[in-house]
């Protein structure tokens, strides 16, 4: 009797399982395959199948079965697929299998019916592969990991799948590659992905190698059989190439080959908990050591690589910090980022960690921004170090090929605003050594937009422009138009920072709000009202309050009328604009300052094309520099202009300095918070301090961290004024600092848009000096330069410079938490900010560049030179009375003070870099003479006489009118005569003579040899070059000598009843050859037509020699 199918499939079943299983499978399957599949498949098949839908479950849906089909010479592959529940789209599998290599010549679907609510659709794909002679057996597991993880979007669908079954690699081993190469198109890499692909696939051999290097090179067994291995896999590759044929494959096969040289670290070999491989891949590259990488480089940067998303890390040095952006850019988000690491990179000058800047885009629609932000985040954790007690200890499975690296922090950006709580949490996860400190401005962090930090920065260098053209903004009225709206932290703030302001106009991404003539005090408390309110727009604008002809105005309007009253205020005659029209009118208007609180850039320069600007979102609301009319500029918010807009804009007498130094102060208080979490984790840690009491300590140092950053925004704004006054007359020896920071600071003028020596040379030709902006960009690297020299130095050892720790916190937290900041981390680098804040603020961006000139010193010795002459004359206190005279004084009169003091300031820093001083303790220095000099300022006056008595009296007169206190106007006006107290206190204590004796005795000397006549016309010469200053600055020192060693020689027999000028005559009677010989001298000098620095050396030789003959 025949059996039936039913019949061979029991036996089958009950042969293969046993008797209990085999009935039970039965039981489940007799009825469970249509006629169709069971015409189809024989039972060998059947039984294949029903073991692949035994692994299915609502946990698990998918299965399947790829193998050789006997007897099948012309479609010899087979691939099965099992769906749980849901039929498989063919269009969604053809792709798929495309670019596994794979054609498909048919498709069979079977729906297979378990009882009454399960099913399972069945697919059969006839396949062959693109090349010959493929053997299932090795690739078999490979293709149905790669697979299953590309069904399920674990993995990506693209050419990159060709290599599972062409090069025989994992599903890891191409995902390496594949980030490799999506990171090759973010760094302008010239060729397509699908030509990436194709090289890659048509060098099987060689792509398996660089998977192979890349694995042993970051094998976590660090040893000399590892070493070895990589050199000999190279060598195999270098071999390799030689065949190749094509120069564009041999050349991308070279690019990666860099890239995994250049690869430092990576979490290939680290797992999740369960055993699995991430689903991320993370890579961190030294930079510097991949080819033709756009400028700047970074020093490293991070790579993440997920299906869902990409994102990157950029650092500028290993102490670094800045915003993670949730980027839209997903072609080129690498150059956003890059763009915005430079930026911060200069604004990190004022504080203590270099520039860093991170950025994610998402692939799909689908992704959650959120989780991939975490998943970003963990993916650059898995590559830090981290800190336990005083042991920086590397990531587990990771091996690391550079130096430690436990500092990584971030903090909020475009996109990310609500993502720090996040970000500590994930600190927590990993347990960080930074704890919270790893992202500022959590909910125990300070709130940016409560204490409206970044706009009072913003305003601290609006109203130094404001008062260098006579306004003072607390009490005068200006207009404002302005990007942004109040529901905004950098725009809400700046307009309620004064009373004083009538904003005519603004927009944000939704409205254009119009006021052509508001009223103060009512527009104020209207803003004030929305900028309380919670989500806030233009449009909760009370409409009964604002002006006549005004209004608020949606940008998805076609066409906004515009009333007279408008046109007036706006400074236009168009009687309608469409809304991107209008934009541009108003950032145009003929306003007092154009206040930028947005997202944007909206300026650039006439030179520039909008595709360059990177922001085309806004490309039809752009102008260009140069038509702008307001007066003054503040950049409250990033990139509103480019930098060659801002130059563009100060060229025709806008001021305008730019947004790295106008809104530093956001990044310089969460600077702030990092630094005193860090210093407070280890009372923390010896459970001297709850976590509580912190969270209390840190809220109630609020205002005093914003005093701290307020006068780094002020001292900034203030260094920035004096610059731009004294420019022009300093254009040679900014072209000269130029190319020293190209020499040794990585300035690249091409990348910060400053002109060659040319386009320098022709400024200095028609009497023009470098522009605010530029000087910005030299400022910021003068710091970070200066800085980066204390650090390779023993500076921050010295126990004088090692107590400036403190500087860096509040005074408050000295009596209690002083002990534990020695212990601080990054004690050394908050002590080397201090110093280059101090310097470059007080002193000037050039006064280390020119002593180096001058003197040669190193720069460490400049420091200390600088902080004994600093302290000695008291320049803080002295600057700070002539900064109290803000809004009081016009800022000439205070950059002519502050000429005085900084000139005094590099000669009695120069003085002591000649001085035998140097090396000695510097408290006992400034101890030592301090007091001396501070004695000799109130003398110095009644010992001046003749020409000099009168400059002076006319500078102290000049000084005490405007309101400069009578002490700091006498000590100022005698800048250049305070230079010499320094002689005159080393002779006294060097010989122990009386001082006021000394004093008299130098000075008289001076007037008696007319040596203040020669020092004037060694000092009025203006021959430039680098020769002819050296020159002068030499013939200077020479004269000092030549004082001192007078006044030695009448001091050495005196007795203090005698006075001053009978002791001078009297040694003038006893050897009466040295002045007639001397005053021949000066006869010569005087009745030649043309004076020579030959003329002055020959004087002062005879001159010193003649004195040293006397003794």
């Amino acid at each position: 009797m025949a059996q039936t199918w039913q019949d061979e499939l029991q036996h089958a079943l009950i042969k293969t399982y046993g008797s209990k299983q085999g009935k039970s499978f039965f039981t489940r399957y007799r009825n469970a395959f249509p006629v169709s599949y069971r015409d189809n498949c024989p039972l060998n098949v059947v039984l294949a199948d029903i073991a692949s839908i035994e692994t299915l479950s609502e946990n698990r849906r998918l299965a399947l079965n790829f193998h050789l089909v006997s007897g099948q010479a012309a479609r010899p592959l087979c691939l099965r697929l099992y769906q749980w529940q849901t039929p498989i789209p063919l269009s969604d599998i053809l792709p798929m299998l495309e670019n596994l290599g794979l054609r498909t010549y048919s498709e069979q679907q079977y729906e297979v019916s378990i009882g009454k609510e399960s099913t399972v659709w069945v697919s059969d794909f006839s396949l062959t592969y693109l090349k010959e002679g493929l053997k299932i057996a090795p690739v078999q597991a490979l293709f149905e990991e790669a697979f299953t993880a590309i069904y399920l979007g674990q993995a990506e669908n693209d050419g990159f799948n060709k290599l599972i079954l062409g090069a025989m690699l994992s599903l890891s081993g191409v995902t390496v590659l594949r980030a490799y190469a999506k990171y090759l198109r973010q760094v302008g890499f010239r060729f397509s992905q699908a030509y990436i692909e194709s090289a890659l696939a048509n060098h099987a051999d060689i792509t398996k190698a660089l998977v192979e290097l890349f694995k042993a090179k970051h094998s976590i067994v660090r040893n000399t059989a590892t070493k070895k291995q990589c050199d000999a896999i190279l060598r195999r590759i270098l071999a390799l190439l030689e065949s190749v044929t094509s120069l564009d494959e041999d050349f991308i096969i070279r690019r990666f080959l860099a890239l995994i040289q250049a690869t430092v670290r990576t979490n290939f070999f680290q797992k999740t908990a369960d055993g699995q491989q991430k689903a991320y891949l993370s890579l961190k590259f030294r930079s510097h050591d991949i080819p033709e990488l756009p400028l700047p480089a970074p020093l490293f940067e991070i790579f993440v690589y997920s299906p869902v998303f990409e994102g990157i890390h950029l650092r500028n040095a290993l102490v670094a910090r800045g915003g993670i952006r949730w980027s839209d850019r997903r072609e080129d988000f690498r150059t956003e980022i890059l763009g915005l690491m430079k930026a911060q990179t200069v604004k990190n000058a004022v504080i203590v960690p270099s520039g860093a800047k991170g950025g994610f885009v998402l692939k799909n629609k689908t992704a959650v921004g959120l989780a991939c932000y975490q998943t970003f985040i963990r993916g650059l954790l898995d590559l830090t170090d981290n800190i336990e007690g005083d042991k920086v200890v590397h990531p587990k499975e990771v091996a690391c090929l550079d130096e430690d690296d436990p500092y990584l922090v971030v903090a909020a950006d475009k996109g990310t605003a609500t993502f720090s709580d996040t970000a500590n949490q994930l600190s927590a996860e990993y347990h960080f050594w930074l704890g919270d400190a790893f992202a500022s401005g959590g909910s125990e962090g300070y709130d940016h937009k409560k204490i409206g930090i970044t706009a009072r920065g913003a305003f601290e260098s609006i109203k130094r422009h404001f008062l260098e053209r006579d306004i003072d903004i607390k009490k005068t009225t200006i207009t404002v138009v302005g990007i942004g709206d109040m529901s905004g932290d950098v725009f809400g703030n700046g307009l309620i920072y004064s009373k004083h302001v009538k904003l005519l106009a603004a927009f944000d991404h939704r409205h254009i709000f119009v006021d052509p003539d508001p009223d103060p005090t009512v527009s104020y408390r209207e803003r004030l009202r929305l900028f309380r309110l919670p989500a806030s727009s233009w449009a909760d604008y009370n409409s009964k309050l604002i002006s006549k002809g005004g209004g608020v105005f949606k940008r998805t309007l076609k066409v906004i009328p515009l009333s007279a009253a408008m046109q007036r205020a706006l400074g236009t005659e168009a009687p309608s604009l469409s809304p991107v029209e209008l934009i541009r009118v108003i950032l145009k208007a003929p306003a007092d300052l154009l206040y930028n609180g947005g997202i944007g850039t909206y300026v650039k320069a006439a030179t520039e094309n909008n595709a360059t600007v990177g922001d085309h979102a806004n490309d039809y609301c752009r102008v260009n520099g140069n038509e702008l009319r307001a007066k003054v500029v503040g950049e409250g918010g990033n990139l509103g202009f480019t930098q060659l807009g801002r130059i563009e804009y100060a060229m025709q007498g806008g001021s305008i300095n730019t947004d790295f130094i106008d809104n530093s102060a956001g990044v310089d208080c969460s600077d702030h918070e990092v630094n005193l979490k860090i210093l407070l984790s280890y009372p923390l840690q010896s459970h001297i301090l709850t976590y509580k009491k912190r969270n209390t300590l840190l809220a109630s140092l609020t205002n005093a961290v914003a005093d701290h950053v307020l006068e780094d925004n002020y001292q900034q704004a203030l260094v920035m004024g004096f610059t731009t006054y004294h420019a022009k007359q300093n254009i040679g020896l900014h072209l000269e600092y130029i190319k020293e920071l190209e020499a040794h600071a990585s300035l690249n003028r091409v990348v910060e848009y400053l002109p060659d020596d040319k386009a320098l040379l022709d400024r200095k030709a028609n009497g023009q000096g470098l522009t605010r902006p530029e000087l910005a960009v030299l400022l910021s690297y003068s710091k970070i330069y200066l800085k980066q020299a204390i650090l390779q130095s023993t500076l921050t050892e010295d126990p004088y410079f090692s107590k400036w720790v403190r500087r860096g916190f509040p005074e408050v937290l000295d009596k209690h938490y002083g002990r534990f900041m020695s212990k601080h981390r990054l004690h050394r680098e908050i002590i080397a900010t201090q110093l280059s804040n101090m310097i470059v603020n007080l002193a000037g961006l050039t006064f280390v560049f020119r002593l180096q000139m001058e003197t040669g010193a190193p720069i460490s010795d400049i420091v200390r030179a600088y902080t004994m002459a600093a302290y000695i004359f008291d320049m803080p206190a002295l600057q700070k009375a002539i900064t109290a005279l803000d809004g009081k004084v016009s800022c000439h009169d205070q950059y002519e003070m502050l000429f005085h003091i900084r000139y005094l300031l590099h000669l009695g820093t120069r003085w002591f870099l000649r001085s035998s001083y140097l090396k000695m303790d510097i408290l006992h220095v400034i101890t030592q003479y301090r007091a001396p000099t501070q004695q000799l300022a109130t003398m110095i006056p009644d010992l001046m006489s003749g020409d000099t008595k009168k400059y002076l009296q006319t500078l102290v007169e000049k000084f005490t009118t405007v309101g400069l206190g009578v002490v700091a106007a006498r000590r100022i006006g005698a800048y250049r005569a305070m230079y010499n107290a320094l002689n005159v206190v080393d002779i006294a204590i060097t010989n122990r003579y009386d001082l006021a004796q000394t004093a008299a005795v130098y000075f008289g000397s001076g007037e008696r040899m007319h040596l203040v006549w020669f020092r004037d016309q060694i000092v009025s010469d203006l021959r430039e070059g680098h020769w002819n200053t050296m020159a002068r600055l030499t013939l200077r020192d020479e004269l000092d000598i030549c004082q001192r060693a007078f006044t030695i020689a009448v001091m050495k027999n005196a007795t203090r009843s005698v006075a001053a000028p009978v002791l001078i005559e009297r040694w003038a009677k006893s050897h009466p050859a040295l002045f007639v010989r001397w005053e021949q001298l000066l006869n010569l000098l005087h009745t030649s037509t043309q004076i020579e620095y030959t003329m002055f050396f020959i004087a002062i030789r005879e001159l010193l020699g003649l004195i040293l003959t006397s003794q």
